[in-house]
């Protein structure tokens, strides 16, 4: 199974003081040194984080793929046309929310979603559909012609009782199990982590887990002590 590493939240870091660290590009690389297969960045359409010049500069320096997380917004759609990533992964998107609160509603959107993945497919973009794993959303997703669906794997990261991570975890085996069978290929992310990414990992028709901030937030910790070390010298 393949992994992709979201940098939003190194851009996060960045935006809450202005200026240029930590830089988002930078920490790209590192992540791909590390052996990721790929890197996914969320433009929004508030540019709370990610910056449309980070797009640009992550198409030029990304070596494995450029996954672009995105709303159906005409303006984002634009970027993404222009910048021609690897992939794009459509998102719901709400000003107000923290992170991504749940799965695309593709019923709903999905004429609006169809005439966005046509126009992707023209420019060689592959496409990809964030939704819950819920066979009506999954057969909605397939009619609209994207490629991926990305499961969302919320609602299983953040049960607490057994019964009901079992339930949650069911549902996301079942969605897999069923769009491989209609020709969907599969994905899966949000809210993983080092307690609970094991058993996702172990549905074998997901390609690949797009996991971010455990990750940023992991790393906080586990280079906190060289940063400080690193400094020390510079001082003395």
């Amino acid at each position: 199974m393949k992994l992709g590493v979201n940098i939003d939240h190194v851009a996060t870091l960045r935006q809450a003081r202005g200026g240029n660290e930590p830089d988002p590009v930078k920490a790209a690389l590192l992540c791909e040194k590390a052996g990721c297969s790929s890197i996914v960045a969320h433009l929004r359409e508030d540019r709370r984080h990610i910056q449309d010049r980070d797009i640009y500069l992550l198409k030029k320096s990304v070596k494995t793929k450029l996954n672009l997380e995105m709303s159906i917004n005409k303006d984002i759609v634009a970027v993404a046309l222009k910048v021609r990533p690897y992939q794009v992964t459509f998102v719901p998107e709400k000003r107000k929310e923290l992170t991504t609160e749940g799965g695309l509603d593709v019923i709903k959107e999905s004429k609006k979603i169809k005439e966005v993945i046509n126009k992707m497919h023209c420019k060689g973009i592959k496409t990809s559909l964030f939704i819950d794993p819920v066979k009506s959303q999954i057969d909605e997703a397939k009619k609209t012609g994207a490629m991926f669906v990305e499961l969302h794997t919320g609602e299983y990261a953040n049960a607490k009782k057994q019964y009901a991570i079992k339930k949650e975890l069911d549902k996301i085996r079942s969605g897999a199990k069923y769009c491989k069978k209609i020709g969907l290929r599969v994905n899966a992310g949000h809210g993983l982590n080092s307690a609970n990414v094991k058993e996702i990992a172990k549905i074998k028709e997901i390609e690949e887990l797009n996991i971010g901030h455990s990750i940023i937030s992991r790393a906080v910790f586990s280079g906190i002590e060289s940063a400080v070390r690193e400094m020390l010298v510079l001082i003395r």
